[in-house]
């Protein structure tokens, strides 16, 4: 029987998701173009025209600080917006009496309500708001109109106060509050990401450029990296209205859109490249590389999809939202670098290397990069690898414990939410402003507020229980007072503001607002019929906003474990290379843990990326690296391993798998990885230390996932396993067959190549 046509001409058979759209685009490749931007226009027209709908203060999280909000909300009420200004003089002996201070607080009373943006200014002179030194006096007000706006509307307020300031010499006038305090945040943390975001491409470029020595090759990925990101947005924007966005999403969005586009792309472009270097036609080149690398991509992205699901576990609208932008974005790259990819490598032909920079290949040869072997291997990986073949035992002890000594110190790992100073420390003058005014008014930087809903708030068993509470929040410890309190008798509410003592400490802070919500509070507010009291504040949302993360640790972890283990087993057929998988991943995740706890914590090395005196890790960090890492190391996991089986179906042993997969893939793997630990490492030169410590994680477990742990541990641990690599129990082989995407050309393949026997029976792998 004669061979058939895929067999004469070496092109694989056309089966599998990925093979069948990599044949119709390069089929229909002008329809294919087409299609795509028509897709990412129609996105973006569509997201603008539907608007887009961010997450509110009511949505945040679940527990009392969103209670409170809603009920003043529905009550029709709007949430105050409290702006401090602190008058003192330089001189301690000048006192907040002395006519010069009076003077600059009749100033700015005037200047802030000549602005038109605030309501109820009150005096220190009326208000009694002179601290108990009397050097410090404090101007009180709130900014008027929708709470959302006032962020972006408290910009003349802040210059009418600078103005003041600029008058009256030897005094300090400084103006901090919900507004302002936020306006620097957002400020710090835009201009932090506009930064970022503009570094970003232009390294990614680069370093394709480096990668591939021709301009065209290089652009492709980040044309596609960016069409995924702009389709993105738009479909933000739509899903919004049922899952509302946030900034933060975007960010996060652009940073892991930029991250697995150029990596989904880099993955094809460079097996299309080595097939047609190898000798191959253009067209058997471009089915290969769908067959194989296509199907590595489909693979990669469905797990970091379910990766970054798991932030919907949280229960915390930033984090659901980051979760699903993420997940949208890498489902758009996934989606265009397996279908208008191959129509645009189809269209370029061999114009896909125009615009050659001759300096590269000569800086590869003199850097031990083999450029002409038409294989993409690299001379420096196939050495570490021959040593660790040679001596699997010896690497795996070796590079496990050194991954599992830089883990350790993450068992101390101390997560809080940071305070402004431990955030920006003395970069930014509000940071002063609220030292100097917790110095002066213990706690009154950050009060707590009880919101009381009460039937009949002016009932006697109400007013009672009010002026009980107010008397053993002082009496308790848990404040030094004042404790005041506004009541709304037609909505039948009261509003008690409680300095909290501890003030900028957030552990001591933190203690007193649990004495008030398990002590103070059920012993007085609790006692009256129908009274309900959730306590909010930036101390109880810090500590709630960190409890809930706490608690979800688990469920995130569980979901994106188990979900990730049985995509491996159903995509490898192998239950030891999906359990390998997990286990090599956590160590992975585990180093990055170990790395933030030694810098950030407790200091070793902070001085190199700015990060001296900051004690702590962010709370929502941890979580968020083990997703996205989690996520993206499976991106370099699944294309490794897959050319593995790829070569052991092709009837080598599986030794002779490990080295070809492991050396053909170290290019474009190690390119993959240069740009993402460039585009984090961006990240880590940042003012913000959450930014510095989020940039320095993700930068260090790729790194030492794309060295360690893919160059050493991965074949060093299959080494090892051997035929047991390709282990699958009688007992899961009812599970679905998804490995029949992988194909290879059909010249090169023998005709069967067996699975590992293990205890049963081994199961037979045909190509």
């Amino acid at each position: 029987m004669g061979k058939t046509d895929s067999a004469r001409t070496g092109t694989p058979r056309v089966h599998g998701i990925a093979a069948r759209a990599g044949g119709w685009s390069a089929r229909h490749r002008w329809a294919a173009v087409g299609i795509w931007v028509l897709f990412v226009v129609l996105a973006m027209g569509l997201g603008t025209a539907a608007g887009r709908v961010d997450v509110k203060d009511s949505e945040a999280m679940s527990g009392e600080v969103s209670r409170a909000v809603q009920i003043t909300e529905s009550a029709g009420l709007k949430n105050s917006v409290d702006e401090t200004v602190l008058i003192q003089a330089e001189d301690a002996s000048v006192k907040a009496t002395a006519p010069e201070v009076r003077a600059a607080v009749d100033s700015v009373i005037e200047a802030v309500e000549a602005t038109g943006e605030v309501t109820g200014v009150t005096s220190p002179y009326d208000s009694k708001s002179i601290s108990d030194d009397g050097r410090t006096a404090l101007v009180q007000f709130e900014i008027s109109g929708d709470r959302e706006t006032a962020t972006e509307r408290i910009e003349p307020v802040l210059s009418a106060v600078e103005r003041v300031q600029g008058e009256h010499d030897g005094l300090v006038i400084e103006e901090i509050g919900d507004a302002s305090m936020n306006k620097t945040f957002d400020d710090a943390f835009g201009e932090d990401f506009k930064r970022a975001e503009l570094s970003a491409v232009p390294v990614a470029l680069g370093i394709l450029l480096i990668a591939f020595g021709a301009l065209v090759a290089a652009l492709l990925p980040v044309a596609l990296a960016m069409t995924a990101i702009v389709a993105t947005m738009g479909l933000m924007a739509l899903v919004s209205h049922v899952q509302p966005m946030s900034d933060t999403a975007d960010s996060v969005m652009l940073l892991v859109g930029l991250a697995v586009g150029v990596d989904y792309c880099l993955f094809y472009l460079r097996r299309e490249r080595e097939e047609r270097a190898a000798g191959r036609d253009a067209r058997t080149a471009l089915m290969i590389a769908a067959a194989t690398s296509g199907r590595a991509v489909i693979v990669s992205g469905v797990t970091v999809c379910v990766a970054m699901a798991g932030m919907l576990f949280t229960g915390i609208a930033e984090f659901e939202a980051m979760g699903l932008a993420s997940l949208m974005v890498v489902a758009v790259a996934m989606v265009g670098s397996v279908t208008v990819l191959p129509a645009l490598l189809s269209l370029l032909g061999e114009r896909v290397d125009k615009g050659r920079l001759p300096f590269i290949d000569r800086i590869k040869r003199s850097r031990g990069r083999d450029t002409g072997n038409g294989r993409g291997e690299s001379r420096v990986w196939r050495a570490v690898l021959g040593s660790v073949l040679r001596r699997p035992w010896t690497s795996l002890v070796l590079a496990a414990g050194a991954l599992a000594a830089i883990a350790l110190p993450a068992l101390g790992m101390n997560t809080q939410n940071l305070t402004l100073d431990q955030e920006f420390g003395d970069s930014l003058p509000i940071v002063q402003t609220y030292d100097r005014l917790n110095e002066a008014f213990p706690g009154g930087a950050d009060p707590a507020r009880v919101v009381v809903k009460a039937e009949d708030i002016s009932a006697a068993p109400v007013r009672e229980a009010l002026a009980e509470f107010r008397r053993q929040a002082v009496a308790s410890g848990a404040s030094k007072g004042p404790v005041d309190m506004v009541t709304h008798d037609a909505e039948n509410i009261a509003i008690i503001s409680v300095p909290l003592v501890g003030g900028s400490d957030q552990e001591k802070a933190e203690k007193s607002l649990d004495l008030l919500r398990d002590h103070v509070r059920p012993d007085t507010l609790l006692k009256a019929e129908g009274v309900e009291a959730p306590i909010t504040g930036q101390v109880a949302g810090s500590k709630d906003f960190n409890d809930q993360i706490v608690g979800s640790v688990v469920p995130v972890f569980a979901f994106v474990i188990i979900f990730a283990f049985v995509l491996m087993l159903l995509c490898f057929r192998s239950l030891t290379i999906a359990v390998t998988s997990i286990l090599l991943n956590l160590l992975s995740v585990g180093a990055a843990y170990g790395i933030l706890t030694a810098v950030f914590q407790h200091g070793w090395g902070a001085s190199l990326v700015g990060a001296e005196g900051v004690g702590a890790i962010i709370s929502w960090l941890p979580l968020f690296l083990f997703v996205i890492l989690f996520g993206l190391s499976m991106d370099y996991h699944v294309f490794v391993v897959s050319r593995i089986r790829e070569a052991r179906m092709q009837g080598r042993t599986t030794r002779d798998a490990i080295a070809h997969g492991v050396v053909s893939t170290a290019g474009v793997v190690t390119s993959a990885a240069v740009i993402m630990v460039a585009v984090f490492a961006i990240f880590g030169t940042l003012s913000m230390q959450s930014m510095k410590q989020m940039g320095v994680g993700l930068a260090a477990a790729v790194l030492i996932d794309a060295t360690i742990i893919r160059g050493v541990l991965l074949p060093a641990v299959m080494a090892l396993l051997d035929e047991r690599n390709w282990y699958m129990p009688k007992w899961l082989r009812w599970l679905p067959d998804l490995t029949h995407d992988e194909s290879a050309p059909a010249d090169a393949a023998p005709p069967a190549a067996p699975s590992v026997r293990g205890d049963d029976e081994p199961e037979r792998v045909t190509v």
